[in-house]
């Protein structure tokens, strides 16, 4: 086996999928990238067994083998190299030989056919959609998926696709995200749950990428496809609670407030805050906003007042700051939203500019109890 390919494009591939890679893996195989050479086509393949993920590349060769070669040792080798054509050359010493433009290192390898192999998305349905949509729908609501192993539905991002919109909806049952574009739809309803760790490959992956990616699911599998790129992982397994439920319809008390100011005001009050409940208060009358916060414990306090535009009842309503600093962290918008009914009900965030036509976002977050 033999082949010729740029560092630079080879080092580019290796750490896009090698997020896959776990540190501490049950199979030693999964420490390492499958290059399988197929012609001149080389595909390099990371998984987790749960995750796999796999990109294309162009190279000089005309051989068609399969090894697998230490994922760590290579990045950290790769890394050194400026741009320049590497051979990768395969000897009788079970190594495969790099030689660079100054050097040579030899690499023990793995015969290709133990590495796990990745799961085929039989009968499946498939779904069309732009990459920076999709990279918007996980960016809204990704930060709001749970970690708790007990809830594991929840500890993903829920697609639901339907003939008349594209909902993306996370949560954790202190906050709700739900990302909506009515614009888009598919001819077959489809609803999945998408873990965390892909999502997050995802994200990283497709912010600026205006192609489109091709979704194919069925019962168990998922797999996004851009590019020479493929991302298969497995579907959570599990009923999403009704999200729907839990959104409250009626909001009579709405505050309108600039998002940059408010989510600084927020940040450094909630400094003073209380660091076991992190709670905040927010008292809203006519057109002032006063937030504050205060930890008995060692007689810290904090208050700021903000302007706002404020229709409704005088309220006062507490919320988790750090949850609130996330929701506002998460949009780009200049104007926000803030619906209220009750001090015990959830509150609704939303933007108010900077979104595009047919999408929308709803961000509901748990208020927490008020001392008196």
């Amino acid at each position: 086996m033999k082949f010729i390919v740029s560092s630079a494009a080879l080092l580019k591939k290796l750490q896009m999928i090698g997020g896959v890679i776990n540190n501490t893996n049950t199979l030693p195989i999964l420490d390492n990238f499958l290059f399988e050479i197929n012609g001149n086509t080389l595909t390099l393949i990371a998984s987790d067994l749960e995750t796999t993920f796999s990109a294309q590349l162009t190279v000089e060769s005309d051989t068609n083998c399969k090894l697998a070669l230490p994922a760590r040792l290579l990045l950290d080798t790769l890394k050194t190299f400026p741009e320049q054509p590497l051979t990768f050359l395969k000897t009788e010493k079970n190594t495969v030989e790099i030689s660079a433009n100054n050097g040579k290192y030899a690499v023990a390898y793995v015969d290709g056919e133990e590495f796990p192999k990745t799961v085929q998305v039989n009968d499946s349905k498939t779904a069309l959609i732009s990459g920076s949509i999709l990279y918007s729908a996980i960016n809204s609501t990704l930060f709001a998926s749970g970690n708790d192993d007990l809830r594991p539905v929840m500890s993903g991002v829920f697609f639901q696709f339907s003939s008349d919109s594209l909902n993306f909806v996370a949560t954790d049952a202190h906050k709700l995200v739900k990302y909506t574009r009515s614009d888009l739809s598919t001819n077959e309803t489809a609803e999945y749950i998408v873990p965390k760790k892909p999502l997050q490959l995802l994200k990283g992956i497709l912010q600026g990428f205006d192609d489109q990616v091709t979704i194919e699911y069925n019962e168990t599998n998922v797999q996004f496809r851009f590019g020479d790129s493929t991302l298969t992982c497995r579907l959570i397994d599990g009923k999403y609670p009704n999200y729907e439920a839990v959104i409250p319809k009626e909001n009579p008390n709405m505050m309108q407030v600039n998002r940059t100011n408010f989510l600084n005001t927020v940040r450094r009050v909630s400094i003073f805050s209380n660091k076991t409940t992190y709670q905040i208060r927010l008292k809203i009358a006519g057109a002032s906003l006063q937030i504050s916060a205060e930890d008995f414990d060692f007689s810290n306090s904090a208050e700021e007042r903000l302007d706002c535009d404020y229709q409704g009842d005088d309220i006062e309503i507490g919320f988790n700051s750090r949850f609130l600093i996330e929701m506002l962290n998460g949009l780009e918008c200049d104007e926000v939203k803030l619906s209220m009914s009750l001090p015990n009900r959830a509150g609704l965030l939303t933007p108010l500019d900077n979104i595009q036509e047919g999408e929308s976002i709803t961000m509901l977050v748990m208020p927490v109890m008020l001392n008196a």
